[in-house]
């Protein structure tokens, strides 16, 4: 297990363009026009009060291409906070978006056809609980789309009574991505070659105002890739052609801003033939219920956007990778969530579940050479190496801040 605590400009500028990512290199599925039919839904519905502008917390919403085989281009989203009630919530503009009065327009890049997008607005809470009003965000591409009745909405804001708040987030799966909690700045982003393993970079994040021990999350893939790495203790199975992943960490402790995540690598099948694989991949979060006998936990504010789906690009045009041959697959290997020294913070540990990494195992070479009226057998001294590697990093959070 790994926990983090993210800087708010990070999670207010580069998480809210976590959509734009690589969108543009990806080639889409065959179009059969050049209308693409774009839908905007909000996912989260309540603020937990108590939630400072430090530590915003981002307010999903899903931007689905999905009915639509052709590319959206150029697209983007506009957010309306004049009927917000801003003496009790805040809005942190991302960083990119233009500011205009009391709207902001920010760009989100090309989105494929057959897949989605995710941005999000983060929101901070100044008092409550009660109804703050709400927001209206529109999205719009440069490319023509029939169907304009789903591009606006305008979501209620709730400040709720403090608690935590689970959110998830995915990368979709794409090469040279990097692992840093999900924050969108991945510079060289391109599609997976078939055959080919990479990293997946995924993240719960506590975006409430208390703290919370104990989570489960469940990790369902794209048809069409296997799990090459994943922590260990977790039960791995399939459904409906889908490989799932069922993972329970009692001792992990998330304080409001940090995040959880572990080390997980998929392979893209060699047999795929779509650039979007099929059926999308899925992450939820939960927290666990406290044992009997321990005291009441607080309570999770916002179930909405404890979900997330996310897809896989594959490069058809490239030959697929060689299968490596000779070298165990690592495992992962959960972490605890922290150590504590008196008179000091608890400090999260990092590294991440996963860390223990295997050697090639070198055996014994045995030769047998052939002689004209005999034979001689040589046998060689025998030589096993079994090394298990474990990285732990403490990392110190900072400025954060416990609520409880």
């Amino acid at each position: 297990m790994t926990a983090f605590h993210r800087s708010p400009l990070a999670r207010a500028g580069v998480v809210a363009l976590l959509a734009a990512g690589g969108l543009a290199t990806v080639a889409a599925p065959a179009q059969a026009d050049d209308q693409a039919d774009l839908a905007v839904a909000p996912v989260s519905r309540k603020l937990a009060m108590g939630v400072t502008q430090a530590k915003a917390k981002p307010f999903k919403f899903r931007v689905d291409n999905s009915l639509s085989r052709a590319a959206a281009k150029g697209v983007s989203y506009t957010v309306d906070t004049s009927v917000l009630k801003k003496d009790m919530v805040g809005v942190v503009v991302p960083d990119g978006c233009q500011v205009e009065g009391e709207t902001f327009p920010c760009q989100l890049g090309d989105l494929p056809g057959g897949s989605d997008a995710w941005f999000s607005i983060p929101l901070f809470s100044t008092r409550g609980p009660g109804n703050a009003g709400r927001l209206v965000v529109s999205i719009k591409s440069t490319t023509v789309d029939p169907n304009l009745a789903h591009n606006t909405v305008y979501p209620e804001i709730i400040v709720a009574e403090p608690g935590y708040d689970l959110t998830s987030w995915v990368q979709g799966v794409r090469a040279n991505v990097v692992v840093n909690g999900v924050r969108g700045d991945d510079p060289d982003l391109r599609p997976v070659r078939r055959g080919e393993t990479v990293p997946l970079d995924f993240s719960i994040y506590n975006d409430g105002s208390r703290k919370v021990t104990g989570i489960r999350w469940d990790l369902s893939l794209p048809v069409g890739l296997t799990f090459a790495q994943k922590p260990e203790g977790c039960r791995e199975w399939l459904l409906e052609r889908r490989l799932r992943l069922s993972c329970e960490d009692a001792g992990a402790v998330l304080q409001p801003g940090e995040y959880y995540t572990s080390d997980i690598r998929v392979t893209v099948g060699d047999d795929v033939t779509e650039p979007v694989l099929e059926y999308q991949g899925d992450l939820s979060a939960y927290g666990l219920k406290p044992a009997a006998g321990q005291p009441e936990a607080s309570t999770e504010v916002d179930i909405w956007d404890n979900d997330m789906t996310f897809e896989a690009f594959v490069d058809l045009t490239a030959a697929p990778m060689p299968t490596p041959t000779g070298t165990p697959t690592p495992t992962g290997t959960p972490i605890p969530s922290g150590t504590s020294t008196p008179g000091t913070t608890t400090s999260p540990a990092a590294g991440g579940a996963g860390g223990g990494s295997g050697l090639p195992v070198t055996g014994v070479q045995a030769g047998l050479i052939g002689g004209i009226g005999a034979i001689i057998l040589l046998v060689g001294g025998a030589l096993l190496v079994l090394t298990r590697r474990r990285k732990v990093v403490l990392v110190a959070p900072g400025d954060e801040k416990s609520t409880d």
